[in-house]
């Protein structure tokens, strides 16, 4: 597949090194000049310095016969602008587009993205995505790392597991025999620096990362199997009113306005915005990273410092000091994957990377076959991935027991008619079941033509 990206930024470079990975032919389209050095140097991919809506830097990047379009500058505009000129000139069969101001992605504003206004067929709003993340966090503290398929009814748990943990050291196909009611299934464990997808006569040992994929109204008794137990924030502090900031703290405040949330932002003007917005939550104009403002957060009797600012470095010091402060827990966003190890070892309690948040959601519309949505894990090491079978896939009508299927691959969950089932031996794949799997990087290719329309059902 070729493929033209403009802006070679954090989220840009993520999805050049993940689509450069997978032999795709990728070109980059930037203005800063050492932007493309670098993407070029490190990655095997083009680079071209120049304005990514501007139709001449477009036709030397290749657009005449691009497969896709993948706009994720830092402005909206430029974005739509260059979507427009891929497809109006180049006829550019897909365009994915960055949108950032939520203005455009109102409701009422539905018709604006179409074939015959603008045409871009997916837009992201990172801001939005993470946000949600952030969100699902905070609902289930017990969780590493959580994602939703299915249209919510199914999720993917990480989850770690700790002395107390009850489950290890147990084959994993005596867990469904202990919990015959449980839907959820363990499917890979991330082990010493290790992903695998697991087997059934697998254990669980101290220390584990599981994943986990279940009925999503059984994501906390899943997380109670495992000995977490941890109760749900009633005090948040978010040190940031950005675009993230803003949502959560919105969100909080509409769908929750009995917990009590404090904002620390650093911008005089926009912490004043903010607090007009909000009903419930109170906002202090200040930095994070100045002690007494964190002691008029009352930071000592919060339950989680959630760091959400634009800069790496104030959401680990923050957070860190916060816990030092006596806050109970603490979750930071964090772009730069050299500061992740860090976190554990000063005492943060989670983080969230928001370039993993919107990798994820390029890469459904890359993925080849009925593929509804993909969330990656481990830096791109897996996948989970939620598929649509066809008449035609190898999987359908066949009982589980006799499915042949690829190393590195396992199926968690179906979900068929509403309803949510674990599999199981005797289990079979209809035809329109959503399949929700984990996939190791080494096998998806595998899923991808398990999933795809065969020539021959033509």
């Amino acid at each position: 597949m070729k493929v033209i990206i403009c802006g070679a930024g954090q989220v840009g470079y993520g999805i050049a090194e993940r689509l450069s990975q997978e032999d795709n032919d990728v070109s980059v389209i930037d203005t800063s000049a050492s932007l493309v050095g670098h993407i070029t140097e490190t990655l095997d991919v083009r680079g071209y310095v120049g304005h990514g809506a501007h139709p001449d830097v477009l036709a030397k990047a290749g657009a005449d016969q691009a497969d896709m379009i993948i706009a994720v500058t830092l402005y909206d505009e430029i974005n739509m602008v260059a979507c427009q000129v891929a497809h109006s000139l180049f006829n550019v069969p897909t365009k994915i587009a960055r949108i950032r101001s939520q203005s455009y992605l109102r409701p009422e504003y539905s018709d604006l993205f179409s074939r015959d206004n603008m045409p871009i067929d997916v837009t992201i709003s990172p801001e939005v995505e993470v946000g949600k993340m952030v969100l699902r966090r905070i609902s289930f503290p017990g969780a590493n790392d959580i994602a939703r398929f299915a249209d919510d009814h199914i999720a993917m748990v990480a989850i770690e597991c700790m002395e107390d943990c009850p489950v290890v050291n147990t084959p994993l196909h005596q867990l469904s025999q202990l919990f015959p009611d449980l839907m959820a299934t363990v499917t890979a464990i991330y082990r010493n620096g290790r992903l695998h997808a697991v087997h059934s006569t697998d254990q669980l040992l101290v220390g584990d990362l599981a994943y986990v994929i279940c009925q999503r109204d059984h994501i906390r008794r899943t997380l109670g199997l495992f000995g977490h137990e941890e109760q749900e924030a009633g005090r948040i502090v978010i040190a940031g009113g950005g675009n993230i900031g803003y949502f959560v703290a919105r969100t909080i405040d509409e769908m929750q306005p009995r917990m009590k949330v404090k904002i620390i932002e650093g911008d005089r003007e926009r912490a004043v915005w903010v607090s007009d917005q909000l009903r419930h939550a109170i906002v202090l104009h200040g930095s994070a990273l100045d002690q007494n403002i964190l002691m008029q957060a009352d930071i000592q009797d919060a339950d989680l410092m959630v760091a959400l600012t634009n800069s790496d470095q104030t959401n680990v010091l923050s957070a860190a000091m916060a816990k030092r402060l006596g806050c109970k827990s603490g979750m930071i966003l964090i772009n730069d994957p050299s500061y992740q190890d860090l976190t554990t070892s000063i005492g943060i309690d989670a983080y969230i990377n928001p370039r993993a948040v919107t990798i994820s959601r390029v890469l459904q519309h890359v993925r080849k076959g009925r593929i509804r949505s993909v969330y990656a894990v481990q830096n791109g090491a897996a996948e989970v991935i939620e598929a649509e079978a066809l008449e035609t896939s190898p999987l359908v009508g066949r009982p589980f027991r006799d499915l042949e299927l690829p190393e590195g691959m396992r199926i968690g969950a179906i979900y068929r008619d509403g309803a949510v089932l674990r599999p199981d031996g005797s289990t079979r794949i209809k035809t329109k079941d959503r399949v929700v799997l984990f996939v190791t990087a080494a096998a998806i290719r595998d899923v991808e033509q398990m999933f795809r329309v065969s020539i021959q059902y033509f």
